[in-house]
């Protein structure tokens, strides 16, 4: 034997152990498999080893974690900025932002420290404790100090407690489906498989994994990994990973850096202008620091966060939870949504589809065509391990029935066609059967009837075919066409479907089932049916949405090729049936940039692997994608925390699809991802509607002070000024955004392309002209004071710049629908802090207390209505834009249609 690469204990690695003989295999890793290893050996194992458990990724502390919340630059920039309100003598001003920044950074550490659970709900998926063989006794051991080398004997309804090749086997079946995705459960056998037949985790047949369940039968195995070593284990390294800047975390980060850059210049610059006109250097210092102060909108992340926060409040109504808040503006940006199949888009359950019958057709539901498709339904639910759990009367619609998904859908399809198989049970008693084998690929039973004894047989139509040589029908019988049979089997299969083969053959005594050949021989074909797990009813209109939106929903899946094309086909994800499928196997052959020049034409992908969905990720993202992972297993969260967002199965799904998730679906309904989609854009919007409008106003504000100068004109506003205008129109009004309703049409527009600016589409040109015109109107206000001699040009000024913002968030409501058309009503709460500005703006020109400390006099009813006027100024532009914006898309419109 060649010598082989061993781990440190000398025991070769698990990788190939599918591959090699199992006896074999046992000598290789020093066990007999009748008497398992030594207590002693087993102890000298496990400190080789260590325990079979899940490991923890090294955590940093919590300090650490508080302390990463303040690197951010915009944070650093707020904490100046409170630093100097505090110098200038703004204390209210400085406590607003460090609230807001210790606010930020609670979430902040809440969402790092919920991140960790993923590992800690993979943990939990451990066994507790393990059936074994050590020193020829057999033991109940925590499943923890299970080592390489020992047998565990396993039975209906135990967790697989590692990773174990089968030794010995009868009638086992695991579901595998949290592992691999596939909703069938797998019938296991002990031979070595070739390696072209076993890349797949699902094709290994000779293997049960750590975190399944078996569900029929008993077994022997050997332990041939542990803990991290197990396929299990794998996937919680691939959980082990950084998680990506949502595209508004991007966003906003730039946008801070380049605003305090640019807003620290200006200042510096309007300091030494002043200086070297004359004014007095602390009268300008104080200017410039308190302008830097005003133009910095330290309310944007508490502005922010209300607006993700609400989102998500709104989400949770729709069904949809939130588990990290900036996920909720992500949704906004998905371009691609990688779906897994089973459970996400399917019903993670069997049902009969068709059943083939004399020539005929018959649909779960219809009418029974006659008695060849009765006999037929008879075979299925008599050669059927399902057991029923009575809820009610002896009624089978107030029955519950368990077992094997495949068998309890034979069940509800005789239900459906009049036959109970309760009382089949009776009429016709199961005397003798003959299990489901891996290798012969069938089942039969055998029941008394008036006649003498009848057996059914269930299997593959390969299996059971060659082994028919007649067709039943209701006259008797009929020569059988097995090519014309296995023709119709296989486009059935071609179409996703699992199809069985039914079959009889009466005898007037009990056979001898020693020789099960001869038994099953000579047997009547009765029909084929055909099952498969079908798609959610809501599914296929969510994917219609999708496509609408712009988003391209991809298939990722561990099932079966055809049965992942079918339902692609089905749900519209591809247009064809015969469209491409690109499998794990093939993944493995391409390398990188192989996938990435695929992944654009293919949007089906079956029989991958955990770290394969990665690499599905990876590549899209690469493309410039940002892609929305859905799922429910162990084998998809990996890909849910590569994701830029994952969404998850609150109802089906597993713990660790949830930790890993942003987001978690409580109906389990892809549909909600649509309406997740649109609140997403939604928030983005007003988003952008308060950058808008507060980067407006401060840039109004530093217009004003600059040019002012410039003009020869004196400095138009105090500190004071700057810093209520500053607290005024950046809180309440830019929180009461958080309320604007979703535009019309706003899922027919394509995903916002990923590498787009918070200020692309116009908006960064509106700041720069509409600023100028604030400060434009503020500057020819005291201008015409100064002139005409009024003494209250200060105030005016102070008036129009204040009233200039409330005009101005009134009409950016909408990007393109005028105010009139949205409704004064249709947003209470910002026509309220609308009002309640007003009402202090005013407090603080007639309020005579006040006038002292803000530095105001009153203004003639004369003087307030320039000041209305020019703010009314600002309002009349807004809509003027918006209507060439709707003229200019209306006639880009008209020359994309082709009609006349």
């Amino acid at each position: 034997m060649a010598p082989e690469t061993t781990l440190p204990s000398g025991i070769p690695p698990p990788a190939n152990a599918h591959l090699r003989d199992a006896q074999e295999l046992a000598q290789v890793y020093r066990v007999n498999p009748h008497t398992g290893l030594h207590d002693d050996e087993a102890t000298q194992r496990a400190m080789q080893h260590g325990a079979n458990e899940l490991q923890n990724h090294a955590q940093r502390s919590p300090l650490a974690l508080l302390a990463d919340q303040f690197k951010d630059f915009m944070v650093l920039v707020l904490l100046a900025a409170a630093a100097v309100s505090g110098v200038i003598g703004d204390l209210t001003d400085t406590l607003v932002i460090l609230v807001i920044v210790v606010l930020n950074a609670i979430i902040g550490f809440v969402q790092a420290w919920r991140a960790d659970q993923a590992m800690a709900a993979l943990r939990q998926l451990a066994a507790a404790h393990a059936t074994v063989l050590r020193g020829g006794e057999i033991q109940v051991v925590p499943a923890t100090v299970l080592v390489p080398g020992d047998i565990v004997l396993l039975e209906a309804g135990n967790q697989i407690p590692a990773d174990l090749r089968l030794i010995e086997i009868a009638q086992l079946q695991v579901d595998e489906s949290a592992l691999t995705g596939e909703s069938v459960t797998v019938a296991k056998q002990t031979a070595a498989l070739a390696a072209q037949d076993a890349g797949a985790l699902g094709d290994r047949t000779n293997m049960a994994f750590k975190g399944t369940t078996a569900t029929h039968g008993r077994a022997r195995g050997l332990v041939v990994a542990t803990g991290m070593h197990t396929e299990l284990g794998k996937v919680a390294t691939l959980l082990d990973t950084d998680d990506r800047s949502t595209p508004l975390q991007l966003r906003l980060a730039a946008f801070g850096k380049r605003l305090a850059i640019g807003v620290l210049g200006i200042c510096l610059v309007i300091f030494v202008v002043g200086v070297l006109r004359g004014e007095a250097p602390l009268l300008m210092a104080l200017t410039a620091i308190s302008l830097a102060v005003a133009a910095i909108p330290e309310a944007m992340p508490a502005v922010v966060t209300v607006l993700l926060a609400l989102g998500a409040r709104r989400m949770v109504a729709v069904n949809a939870l939130v588990r990290r808040l900036p996920s909720v503006e992500t949704l906004g940006s998905v371009t691609t949504i990688c779906s897994d199949k089973t459970g996400t888009l399917t019903q993670n359950r069997m049902h009969a589809e068709l059943l083939v019958a004399h020539g005929t057709r018959w649909v779960p539901g219809d009418p029974l065509p006659g008695p060849a498709h009765a006999e037929a339904l008879r075979a299925a639910a008599l050669c059927n391990d399902a057991t029923r759990q009575a809820t009610g009367d002896d009624h089978l619609a107030d029955a519950h029935w368990q077992g094997d998904p495949t068998e309890t859908a034979l069940v509800l399809a005789a239900h459906a066609g009049g036959l109970d198989k309760a009382r089949l049970d009776t009429a016709w008693p199961r005397v003798q059967e003959q299990p489901f084998d891996s290798d012969r690929k069938r089942m039969t039973t055998f029941h008394r009837d008036a006649q003498g004894f009848v057996a059914y047989t269930k299997g593959a139509p390969e299996s059971v075919l060659p082994r028919c040589a007649t067709h039943w029908t209701p006259d008797g019988t009929a020569a059988l066409h097995s090519d014309t049979v296995l023709a119709t089997a296989s486009q059935l299969a071609a179409q996703g479907l699992r199809v069985l083969a039914l079959a009889r053959r009466r005898h007037a005594r009990l056979p001898d089932t020693n020789d099960i050949d001869a038994v099953e021989s000579q047997l009547e074909l009765l029909g084929l049916i055909a099952l498969i797990d079908p798609p959610r009813p809501e599914a296929q209109a969510a994917v219609r949405d999708c496509i609408s939106a712009g988003i391209t929903p991809v298939m990722i899946t561990g099932d079966h090729p055809a049965t992942a094309r079918a339902i692609a086909h089905r749900l519209g994800i591809v247009p064809s049936a015969d469209a491409p499928v690109l499998t794990g196997a093939d993944l493995a052959q391409l390398d990188d940039a192989a996938l990435r020049a695929r992944v654009e034409q293919v949007h089906v992908y079956a029989r991958v692997d955990p770290a394969q969905k990665i690499r599905i990720v990876e590549a899209l993202q690469a493309q410039g994608h940002f892609v929305a992972m859905t799922g429910d297993g162990v084998n998809d969260a990996p890909a849910l925390k590569r994701a830029d967002i994952g969404v998850s199965m609150g109802k089906g799904g597993t713990d660790v699809a949830r930790e890993a998730s942003s987001l978690v679906l409580l109906d389990d309904n892809f549909a909600t991802i649509v309406a997740a989609v649109k609140e997403g854009r939604r928030i983005y919007d007003n988003i952008r509607k308060f950058v808008r409008y507060a980067m407006t106003g401060n840039s109004g504000e530093i217009w004003t002070i600059f040019l002012a100068p410039l003009l020869l004109l004196p400095i138009p506003l105090l500190p004071i000024h700057i810093l209520w205008v500053n607290l005024v129109t950046d809180g309440l009004p830019g929180l009461a955004l958080a309320a604007e309703p979703a535009e019309r049409g706003i899922m027919q527009r394509p995903p916002r392309p990923p590498n787009e600016s918070l200020f692309a589409q116009g908006m960064w040109q509106h700041i720069l002209g509409m600023g100028l015109l604030i400060a434009g109107l503020c500057l020819a206000v005291q201008a015409w004071a100064l002139h005409t001699g009024h003494a209250h040009w200060q105030t005016m000024v102070f008036t129009v710049l204040t009233l200039a913002q409330m005009a101005h968030v009134m009409a950016i409501r909408s990007e393109s629908e005028p105010l009139w058309r949205l409704g004064l009503a249709s947003n209470r709460p910002l026509l309220y802090a609308v009002l309640l500005t007003f009402l202090l703006q005013m407090a603080t020109i007639y309020v005579p207390f006040l006038n002292p400390i803000f530095k105001t006099e009153p203004l003639s009813l004369g003087e307030l209505g320039i000041c209305l006027a020019a703010a009314l100024v600002v309002y009349g532009v807004v809509e003027l834009e918006k209507a060439w914006r709707r003229q200019r898309k209306a006639g880009g419109s008209a020359m994309d249609d082709p009609t006349p």
